[in-house]
Order: C-alpha cells, then structure tokens, then sequence
C-alpha cells in the first residue's frame, strides 16, 4: 500500500512542482520586461527632453527646418507631450507649412482645448489653406480664450469683416484700449471696404505723414493672390510647398498625408464686401501677375505697416521708417490713376464648370450695373461675357455680388488674373446660386 502510494500521488507531486516552476519563470520575465520597457521609457523621455531644447534653440535663431526636424523627433519620442506637438506646431508655421501646422494644431487642441494661443495658431493655419469656414468655427468655439484683438482680426482674414469690426468696435472704444487694438480695428474696415473710416483710425495711433502710406500697404494687402498671402505677411514667413504631418506623428496614428501646398496657385476664394474708396485709398500699381504658380520660397512683399500688425507679440502698431511730409506728399502727388490697359484680342472660348470669377460687392444692383461697365470696358476678356449676380445679407448688411462665370476652374482663374493684371480686383470661387444679373437678362433673351 506505500509503494503504491507513493506511485499514485509522485505524478502529482511532480505536476505541482512543474506548475510552480513555471509560475516562477514567468514572473522573472514580467519583471525582466517591465524593467525593459521602464528603461525604454526613461530613454525615450530624456531623448525627447534633448530634441525639445534643440527645436526651442533653433526656432529662436529662425532655423525653421532645424526646429522641424528636432521638434518631429521629440513628437516621436513623446507622442502624448502636448508641448511638444505645440512646438512642432510653431515650427511648422514659421516655416510656412500651413497644412502641416492645421494638423498639429488640431491635435494639440484635441489634448488641451482651453488653449487660447493654441486655436488661434490653428485658425490661422486653417485661414492659410483656404479653410475659412473652419477657421471661423475655431475662432466662435475658442472665443472665450482667445484675446478680442487676436480674434477680431483673425474673423476678418477668415473673410467675415463685417463681423470682425462688429467684435472689435466695443473694445476699440474703451478708454482702456491700446494701438494694438485700434489699429486691428481699422486693418478690419478697410477689409470691409470702410476705407475712410479705418483712415480715421489709422490716424489715432500713426503720424499724419504715414496714414497715407499705411492705407497704401493696406489696399494691396486687402487684394491677395492665393490663400496663404495674408497670413504669411501678418507672420512674416515665406509659404513653403509642405508635403504634410508624417502619418507616424499624428495623434492617432491615421491620418493621411496632406495634399502638396503651391504658395500661390490661384487667387483667394474669399468674400471681402464692399470697394476702396478712391480718396481715402489710392490704388496701387499693381506687382506683374504671374499666371504660373510662384516658386515656393518667394519671400512674400511685406511693407513696414502690414508687418506691425500681428498675433503673438502685443507691439504698437506703428511705422518702422517713418517718413517725412514731404515725402509723403511727393508719394501721394505721383500715384496717379492708372490708363485701363486694352486687349486686343478677342476672349477665347472657355469651358463650362461651377466656378465664378467675383468683381465686387456693392450695395445695390444699380451700383454693380455701373461697375460691371467700368470693368468690361477696361479689361476686353469680359466683352461678349454676361454678368452674374446675386443678393445677400451678412449681419443684417445686403450687398449684391457682382461675377462672370459658369467656367472651369483653369478658365476662371486665368480669366481672374488676366484681369488683374490691368489693375482690377476678383477672385474665384464656386458657384453660390448665382444668376443672370437683372439688366443683362434682356439682353441675353434677344440673342437667343
């Protein structure tokens, strides 16, 4: 009877002993692991501290592709850090790689979203890719986090001055309110095509000798070429081809690259209401239009009163190089009207799309009537053109838009540009229910 017990329990003895060991072994290698991956971590945490003061040294010295480069290291390192993705959003911004920065952006709010500078930043780079209606959402959400005088402007380049002069009118009244703040002000009526208005303002905080200037710089920067313009001379930066956020650093691990950026491939597709008004803000002769896309790294034209105006820093809004009176009254005695430059050629055949080239807004369809006559007498590629429009309201305000189209994409904005090439100003946008205008209906039924 013990040989035979000792022969039925030693298999179980031996199976409790196996069943031991191996509980053992396994414990050894959580632990072997776990202090692996604990020495992985502390690596990769110093490693990204080391990444993050690079990016920081070479952002403040304007080495943008430095500061890309160490600032997407130490993303790689500490994916969740949300000052690290906010550095690489910065980098990426001066550097001029607007989508790039949208994405990062995007990501920091998703981890801190009472981040006022942080939905600034993003609304700007989604101001820059054409984004204006999801800029406009970002600046209504963060309003309570983002400084009026910051919000106010930033409203008016996302192509709604109307509301950005309301915003901004309260606070530039205060009797606490800065130069900053007026001169945001005034930069957003002369957006809105309240030119003597913004002139009036300009004068608080500038030298008589520069308001003239300053509303200048001011109508050509009202008129950009791509969607990227303001905001890169606001920033001072040189928009860049950008090739998007690497899809390993998005937050979520799945994103897709986004599309390549030309700088300035065609003119913005934005609604700026109402016209300068001509002795409040003389034209400007216009720099040569290109119809070929700009290099990449064309530095964008940035005049002393435009570059004063901006987001982060809270400077006075003033002149650089101030100058003297009577150099500005020699400035204001050469600019002259330009001649209407003539077309001898006939307008060629284009083809049929959804895309409108837009003249103007103006406040009734008599008015636009009278412009559409300026405009297809100064410029022949709208001879034989019939002229569009329609009527809409923007905070309680009704304007009629003046357009011509029905085009292809590449037919509108050569058209766009042609035109302003003679001095005009347009833009290209999508169909938006526009119809024959009212006075040319006759017309366009006799010829049928």
């Amino acid at each position: 009877m013990k040989t035979r017990s000792a022969i039925t329990f030693g298999p179980l003895t031996l199976g409790v002993a196996l069943c031991l060991a191996g509980g053992t072994l396994a414990a050894v290698t959580t632990a072997t692991i776990a202090a692996a991956s604990a020495r992985e971590q502390s690596r990769a945490e110093k490693q990204g501290r080391v990444e993050f003061a690079a990016a920081q040294a070479a952002l403040s010295h304007g080495k943008f592709d430095v500061a890309i480069r160490h600032a997407e290291a130490a993303v790689g390192d500490q994916p969740q850090v949300a000052a690290y993705r906010l550095l690489l959003g910065q980098s990426y911004l001066k550097g001029g790689r607007f989508a790039s920065a949208r994405d990062v952006f995007a990501d920091v709010l998703s981890l801190d979203d009472s981040n006022g500078k942080v939905a600034l930043n993003l609304a700007l780079a989604q101001i820059a890719t054409g984004d204006w209606a999801g800029a406009r959402k970002t600046l209504d959400t963060h309003a309570a986090t983002i400084p009026v005088a910051d919000r106010g402007l930033a409203i008016a380049l996302a192509g709604d001055p109307a509301t950005a002069v309301e915003v901004l009118e309260p606070a530039a009244r205060a009797p606490e309110a800065d130069a900053k703040i007026r001169q945001n002000f005034a930069l957003s009526l002369a957006l809105a095509g309240r030119w003597r208005e913004a002139q009036t303002v300009v004068a608080m905080d500038v030298a008589p000798a520069d308001v003239a200037r300053r509303i200048l710089d001011w109508s050509s920067f009202s008129r950009p070429t791509s969607a990227s313009d303001q905001v890169a001379t606001l920033l001072g930066v040189r928009p860049a081809v950008d090739p998007g956020l690497p899809v390993a650093l998005a937050l979520n691990g799945g994103r897709p690259a986004a599309t390549a950026m030309a700088a300035a491939e065609a003119p913005v597709d934005a609604f700026m209401p109402g016209k300068v008004e001509a002795a409040s803000a003389p034209a400007p002769t216009p720099a040569p239009v290109a119809v070929a896309a700009a290099e990449p790294d064309a530095k964008p034209v940035i005049g002393p009163s435009i570059a004063g105006v901006v987001f982060a820093e809270r400077k006075e809004v003033v002149q650089a190089l101030p100058v003297s009176v009577a150099e500005a009254r020699a400035k204001r005695g050469a600019i002259a009207p330009r001649a209407a430059v003539a077309v001898a050629s006939a307008p060629r055949a284009v083809a049929k799309g959804s895309f409108y080239v837009q003249l103007g807004a103006y406040e009734t369809a008599g008015v636009a009537h009278d412009a559409w006559g300026r405009v297809s007498r100064r410029f022949a590629g709208f001879a034989g053109r019939t002229p569009q429009g329609m009527s809409v309201t923007t905070k309680g305000k009704s304007f009629y838009r003046l357009s011509v189209g029905g085009f292809a994409r590449g037919d509108a904005v050569a058209l766009c540009l042609g035109y302003r090439a003679t001095g005009g100003s347009c833009f290209v946008r999508a169909g938006a229910g526009d119809q024959v205008a009212m006075w040319a209906k006759g017309r366009e039924l006799a010829s049928r």
